[in-house]
């Protein structure tokens, strides 16, 4: 059976997980910021009910994401 390799480890204090710690997990964290980025940059003078699902979106995804690929939370 292959061991599993966890993308971000959790938090020694804390609830949460850190930095990433393999390759995966900072490509996921680079593409999210970037996506973040161009969405704040775009939405944001249009609505601000709209920025503020996307980021709400945003961060449900990155969350999820951690939550799947990352070390269980202690």
């Amino acid at each position: 059976m292959k061991e599993q390799r966890y993308w971000c480890r959790a938090k020694r204090y804390g609830w949460g997980w850190g930095l990433p710690v393999t390759w995966e997990g900072w490509v996921v964290l680079i593409v999210w910021l970037a996506v973040l980025g161009l969405g704040i940059r775009y939405l944001a003078p249009r609505s601000i009910y709209a920025h503020s699902a996307f980021v709400l979106a945003m961060v449900g995804v990155l969350l999820s994401i951690c939550y799947k690929k990352g070390e269980p939370l202690r």
